[in-house]
């Protein structure tokens, strides 16, 4: 029998890569050489001695991941199959079948077929959960199964799955993919051009230089830059993104460490395509790291208004490094700062809090800075746009169904019970949110608010100390109260969770194609942009 191993296992197993040549391995070399040869005479006796057979691989594997998760989450250790997938993502090239998955537990979830690439054409959708790959059961498989899609163009792939309770099996040949940077620009209007980046690969400023200038040769004497949702990437890239709009030899981004050679200043080397050119940038709560770099460069350059709502707020830096036998380890080795001097990174992961738990820069502890004109910017979480939209920043009660995948499962269900013909008219009814909430309630949803998790662990230690039976009535018309916000967030939040169901409704019939045009029809954040750069009195003053 092979030892599953225990997900807590901590064992500080590559401390002498981390630390070597640095300050801190010669200061503390015999520590390090203590500990491990201390790991090293343990692993030693439990493979040997360990009741069932054990897998050293895996062992070591949970291991250094498990010791990794104690510092930051964007510290990690990538075995062989993590380098190539890594190398995937930023090289924008992909061999599979063409659609992005979510991997669960036992199952493979199809979240988005690629138009016209192979899992579409064989007829796969959205929703569908595929349960056997080959002749491998996806709850059977120890690793991410998604990894079984993969393969060299050309070669077959059997692929069995669920849909709607029904199990077919589909024959897919797998092709090479381009993940675009940019999968949509177009012109809103007749002056107004639209360009969506969706990640920062190797291909992120070549594609948004070619789309810019598309748009300006069809007429577009104003810019929109879609950067919502846009998680990041290269940091060579966002420079060069930033470059597109502002003059060679401005400073864009200066990165602090406590490893000298890792200070350094990044500044724009190139050519812009168009210092004038009025630009609004769009930006959420899943805007980071290197989406960061550009809204916040631009915006303290004062050469864009910033709309949307605050981004993540991930202002540190990872570098990878080569580890033995094709690993490769990527290590946060500084934090990044904006032209202004503001680090935007948001959670404390080095003071967390007596849970465990980074913590955040309370609002009063943020700092004041300048832009280029004198503009009052701040650090202390993330960029804070000019003009933020309300909808725009996920409540707690939407994080919470968002998180759940209940938007992505009503809209499968949706999909299968509707017929949708076109997204200009598409309007979500009330029939529908009615429907979206007998949908909650069948489904279990509860979610439990941190001022309701606070309290529970009050009453615990009350009832320790013996406190709780003077305390019990108040405690319960707290809770009662907790249960009537709950029940009334569905309602309270209906504009937000409406605008999220039809996005994701409209996907599932017009793909992320439809779903673009459709923003440049509807979407509050675009409308407000428009709003802006059509009023060039309000564009300056913001910026002035």
């Amino acid at each position: 029998m092979k030892l599953k191993p225990h997900k807590k296992l901590v064992i500080p197993v590559v401390a002498l890569v981390i630390f070597y040549s640095t300050t801190a391995f010669k200061n503390d070399f015999f520590e390090i050489a203590k500990q491990i040869e201390i790991f090293t005479t343990m692993f030693k006796e439990l493979n040997m001695n360990y009741v069932d057979d054990t897998n050293p691989g895996d062992l070591m594997d949970t291991a250094i991941k498990s010791m990794l998760s104690d510092l930051d989450p964007y510290t990690q250790f990538y075995n062989e199959q993590d380098v190539e997938a890594s190398r995937i993502n930023n090289a924008g090239d992909y061999t599979g079948i063409g659609a992005r998955v979510l991997t669960l537990k036992d199952r493979l979830v199809i979240v988005e077929p690629y138009k016209d690439y192979a899992a579409d054409k064989a007829g796969l959708k959205a929703g569908d959960e595929i349960i056997k790959v080959g002749n491998v059961t996806v709850a059977d498989f120890k690793d991410d199964a998604a990894n079984l899609l993969q393969g060299a163009a050309g070669t077959e792939v059997s692929v069995t799955y669920k849909r709607q309770g029904e199990v077919k099996t589909v024959n897919i040949i797998r092709e090479s993919l381009d993940i675009k940077a940019v999968p949509h620009y177009s012109m809103i209007d007749d002056k107004t051009g639209y360009v969506v980046l969706r990640k920062f690969n190797a291909k992120a400023s070549s594609e948004t230089i070619r789309a810019m200038r598309a748009l300006k040769n069809q007429g577009a004497t104003q810019m929109i830059l879609d950067l919502r949702g846009n998680p990041g990437g290269l940091l060579s890239e966002a420079v060069n993104v930033t470059n597109i709009f502002v003059p060679k030899n401005e400073l864009v981004v200066t990165t602090k460490s406590k490893v000298k050679k890792y200070n350094k200043t990044y500044y724009t080397r190139k050519e812009p395509v168009d210092t004038e050119i009025p630009l609004v940038v769009l930006i959420d709560g899943r805007s980071a790291s290197a989406s960061e770099i550009v809204s916040g460069a631009l915006q303290d350059m004062d050469r864009a208004v910033i709309v949307g709502s605050r981004s993540f707020g991930k202002g540190l830096v990872q570098r990878p490094k080569p580890l033995t036998y094709g690993t490769q380890m990527k290590i946060t080795i500084s934090r990044y700062y904006t032209p202004s001097g503001r680090c935007i990174q948001a959670l404390d992961y080095w003071n967390r809090d007596e849970n465990g738990k980074a913590t955040r820069v309370k609002k009063e502890n943020y700092n004041v800075f300048k832009t280029k004109n004198g503009r009052e910017v701040f650090d202390g979480g993330g960029v804070e746009p000019d003009i933020e939209i309300e909808n725009s920043k996920l409540t707690t009660i939407s994080k919470a169904i968002v998180g759940e995948n209940l938007i992505f499962n009503f809209a499968t269900e949706y999909y299968y019970k509707n017929m949708v013909t076109e997204f200009e008219n598409f309007e979500f009814s009330d029939k529908d949110y009615k429907s979206f909430k007998t949908f909650l309630k069948s489904s279990g949803f509860n979610f439990e608010t941190k001022t309701e998790k606070a309290l529970n662990n009050a009453m615990a230690v009350a009832e320790e100390e013996e406190l709780d039976n003077v305390i019990n009535s108040d405690y319960h018309n707290l809770t009662a109260a907790i249960q009537s916000y709950k029940s009334n967030a569905i309602d309270e939040n209906k504009s937000q969770l409406e605008s999220l169901l039809t996005d994701e409704i409209i996907k599932r019939y017009f793909y992320s194609e439809g779903l673009y045009k459709y923003y440049t029809i509807k979407n509050p954040d675009i409308i407000k942009a428009l709003s802006v750069l059509n009023n060039p009195t309000q564009y300056a003053s913001i910026l002035r």
